[in-house]
């Protein structure tokens, strides 16, 4: 099921990082200290490769058609 923003801003830091998943392989990552980091992890050549898109809100969840 995709991440709403409701669910992204409701989002606190833990002990642990742990990470909210908006689908294939994106996901948010979220830090002990409250940081929200965007991420997608895929798979190239038969290994493992994750890029970093920004930090949420700087990057915000987008849905839909973006306006001009």
């Amino acid at each position: 099921m995709p991440l709403t923003d409701t669910e992204i801003r409701k989002a606190r830091g833990a002990a642990k990082a742990y990470s909210l998943t908006d689908g294939s392989g994106l996901y948010l990552s979220v830090t002990p200290s409250g940081g929200k980091l965007w991420r997608w992890g895929y798979r190239h050549g038969g290994k493992e490769k994750l890029i970093s898109y920004g930090r949420y809100p700087d990057v915000s969840l987008v849905i839909g058609p973006q306006a001009p």
